[in-house]
């Protein structure tokens, strides 16, 4: 009564073999590119990762890809796709290249390379003759080879072969327009002190206008429940470093044209004496901060906003600063020397007799 069920037919596709899963392989953006066609699949490693083929015996290497490869094609078969294109982006990968056209010999098998991987700086001397052999394998098999740079192609060129140069892409990787940016350091305890509301509401106002180096530990138990400091996490323009050490932190200060002091209004705040602020002058950088009583203590160093928008337009006002230091501001902190500072407490221990 009724005639025979036609099958439908194998569908040619492209199959990447990722030597890494997509989002920590290195050419992402140019896999995420092909993947865009309709007949381009990738596939993250097996469970038996690439870098063991260094390790095991020959034998069995070609075993272990032979049985990855009769996986891979029957679950492809089960979704009606046939290997037309096999690429892979490593010498290690060869032994499931192979054992994918073993399976289906219409197959052709793509070479990507981007590095000398058989001179890796990891790689043991035994590895590196390995990589050497399947390096040349794999190149010899490839119906195509495409590499980085014009220096990879010429080494195929001097073995023989040809080599289609095929160059990187970053399209993921961040590229804000050029515009007038300030670039601010915050020095210091990154914790309940901080007013992050403050932080958020002048980095939300100023995405495109500023780069935030926070140096410090950042207290995260201080702050649970915290949504501010939860959003200045997330926020692109805040770039938190960690704990620095002083010559580090110099240097920071230094590529920066303004030094905050992001404190929230507390008693314990009011009355405290920031010692970044002395550190940011000692390279010619005022402080902007909100309006604490014991910061004026410095009122020669510092930009009092007590606001958002105050303190947004006086980081504004910053922009550059850091390619003209204020060298006048410099000679004023570095003549706050521990002798100095001391004066008073020299002046009572002579008048005790201590000093003999």
């Amino acid at each position: 009564m009724f005639g025979p069920v036609a099958h439908e037919p194998l569908r040619p596709v492209c199959v990447l073999l990722l030597p890494r899963p997509l989002e920590q392989f290195i050419l992402r953006d140019q896999a995420e590119d092909l993947l865009k066609a309709d007949g381009v699949i990738a596939v993250d490693p097996a469970r038996v990762p690439y870098g063991a083929f260094g390790r095991m015996p020959e034998l069995l290497s070609i075993g272990v890809g032979a049985r990855q490869a009769r996986r891979l094609a029957k679950a492809l078969r089960k979704r009606r796709m046939q290997p037309r294109v096999v690429v892979v982006f490593h010498p290690l990968q060869y032994y499931l290249a192979a054992g994918m056209i073993a399976v289906a010999p219409d197959c052709e098998l793509w070479y990507g390379r981007w590095d000398r991987y058989e001179e890796a700086y990891d790689a043991s001397p035994g590895l590196k003759e390995r990589l050497r052999e399947l390096h040349e394998r794999t190149a010899g098999r490839a119906a195509l080879t495409f590499v980085a740079s014009g220096e990879l192609a010429a080494l195929e060129h001097r073995a023989g072969r040809q080599a289609k140069i095929v160059g990187l892409a970053a399209d993921s990787f961040p590229a804000p327009p050029p515009a007038p940016v300030t670039v601010a350091v915050s020095l210091g305890h990154l914790g309940h002190r901080t007013d992050w509301a403050l932080l958020r509401a002048v980095a939300e106002d100023m995405r495109g206008e500023l780069v935030l180096l926070l140096v410090g530990e950042r207290h995260d138990e201080e702050m649970q429940g915290d949504e501010d400091f939860a959003a200045c996490t997330k926020l692109p323009n805040l770039v938190w470093l960690g704990r620095q050490d002083d010559q580090a932190a110099a240097r920071l200060i230094q590529a920066a044209d303004v030094g905050i002091v992001p404190f929230e209004h507390s008693d314990f705040n009011d009355a405290a004496l920031p010692y970044r602020i002395l550190k940011y002058a000692r390279l010619g950088r005022r402080t902007v901060c909100p309006d604490l009583a014991g910061v004026r203590t410095w009122q020669r160093a510092v930009e009092i906003a007590d606001t958002p928008d105050a303190f947004a337009a006086a980081l504004r006002a910053a922009a550059g600063a850091r390619n003209a230091p204020d060298m006048e501001l410099r000679e004023w902190a570095l003549a706050q020397t521990a002798r100095t500072q001391n004066e008073p407490l020299w002046d009572r221990l002579e008048a005790l007799g201590v000093l003999g």
